[in-house]
């Protein structure tokens, strides 16, 4: 009977969840069993476990009971495929499905949470989940490389050992049990959370494992849309080429774009003595304004077609002797054509670099 079932399994698991079984695995309890079926059927005994029960996908709870463990090859060679750097195609689908988890240990999650609990909380009374935890909670997904979604998290924190929820500083319930968060909680955490402290806590613990942002480099402002978000874009700053995270702003859906809000980060960013690279969205004579006589910088800007004015200018003055164009110019021949430089970015481009509009 052992036979025949193990000459259909890995078929009957292809048909049920689309992938073959390359081995399979049996645990005897010794205090009944001797597994005298299992020798003579071939499987081979790896030794004694650790007395634990599993609990999730990954983790596992001490019971103090441990048992013999016995694997079979179903094919030839199956150890030495489940060992090789890519996996064959076969079972290649199984390792895409399976969703990121979390491989922190506690103590590196305790240290974790220590950096976040200068974030104040928008809740009038304590709840199981502190904020710092939630926060937490949302870097460790970040790390790991799983969906941040609402969803996404609920899922994640349940995936989570109940060592690591403790670690996190989650309250036991009535149940004397520590709950994971539902997509309601992570859901008034995104809405509700102070951002700005947010994003403090994050430069500090940046600062600590990476040491300050190097001096003298280029400072990049560009808007991503986050995914499923609606079409929300974020205006993110980074140094470059060290890829510091400098900070970040949302720029509101349907009442501003990212000139204002590049306008309003310029305030709070450190720029003196640095270059400020910009898309062509941003190539506006008050936006270079800000950056020279505000922030004390530099600024790289792209010029594109529609704005002909400027780019006539440009073009005359690049093909010009090396003397006849400066970017800190005061050269009244140099005429910038002010109705086209607010206009949108268009196509075909050149770049502009200056210390003075």
């Amino acid at each position: 009977m052992l036979k025949l079932a193990l000459d259909r399994v890995s078929d009957d698991w292809q048909q049920r969840y689309s992938h073959p079984l390359a081995a399979v695995e049996t645990f005897v309890d010794p205090d009944k069993f001797q597994g005298t079926v299992y020798k003579a059927g071939g499987w081979v005994e790896l030794g004694m476990t650790r007395g634990c029960g599993r609990v999730g996908r990954d983790y596992y709870v001490r019971h103090n009971k441990p048992k013999r463990l016995f694997v079979r090859e179903l094919r030839r060679n199956a150890r030495r495929g489940l060992q090789a750097e890519h996996l064959k195609p076969a079972w290649a689908s199984v390792e895409e499905k399976v969703p990121p988890r979390c491989t922190q240990k506690a103590k590196e999650i305790r240290s974790l949470t220590e950096h976040f609990k200068t974030i104040p909380d928008f809740r009038s009374r304590i709840q199981s989940f502190p904020v710092w935890s939630l926060v937490t909670l949302v870097a460790l997904a970040y790390l790991c490389e799983a969906p941040r979604g609402p969803k996404d998290l609920a899922k994640f924190a349940r995936d989570m050992s109940r060592g690591q929820r403790r670690a996190l500083g989650i309250r036991r319930n009535r149940k004397r049990e520590i709950p994971a968060p539902s997509r309601s909680t992570f859901i008034r955490l995104l809405n509700a959370v102070d951002a700005r402290a947010v994003e403090a806590a994050i430069l500090a613990f940046q600062e600590q494992v990476r040491g300050p942002v190097p001096k003298g480099e280029m400072v990049a402002l560009d808007g991503k849309a986050a995914k499923r978000s609606g079409g929300e874009m974020l205006l993110n700053a980074v140094s470059v080429p060290s890829l510091y995270y400098l900070g970040s702003e949302p720029v509101p859906v349907d009442k501003t774009n990212e000139i204002p809000v590049a306008r309003a980060m310029f305030e709070r960013l450190d720029l003196v003595g640095r270059l400020v690279g910009l898309d062509a969205l941003h190539t506006q004579m008050e936006t270079a304004c800000r950056i020279v006589q505000g922030g004390g910088a530099d600024y790289m800007l792209t010029v594109k077609g529609n704005q002909k004015g400027l780019r006539r200018t440009l073009r005359t003055r690049f093909t010009a002797t090396p003397a006849a164009f400066s970017p800190s110019t005061h050269d009244p021949d140099v005429c910038l054509d002010r109705r086209d430089e607010s206009q949108p970015a268009g196509t075909s481009a050149d770049s502009h670099a200056g210390g003075n509009p």
